[in-house]
């Protein structure tokens, strides 16, 4: 049971609809039936496109324990208990 993006003509709306034997999902937001099929892009996974998620994981990771760093620090500054 494949996943298609649909467009709406009705409204316009864009969504994800799960296709079970041929017959066309209903839009959630109007439940028109006027739909275009929309071209998805393939999800690609490889070495590269992994080293890249993880070293913006890292990255991200490092920001926020900074943040997280100074907030204790400020919080233990303007506090003595």
């Amino acid at each position: 049971m494949p996943l298609f993006d649909f467009h709406c003509n009705a409204c316009g709306h864009e969504f994800e609809g799960l296709v079970r034997s041929g017959k066309l999902p209903a839009c959630p937001k109007c439940s028109g039936h006027d739909l275009e099929r929309l071209l998805s892009l393939p999800a690609v996974r490889s070495e590269s496109t992994h080293a890249k998620a993880m070293r913006s994981a890292k990255q991200r990771d490092q920001r926020l324990g900074a943040e997280r760093e100074h907030a204790q620090r400020q919080y233990e500054a303007n506090h003595d208990d």
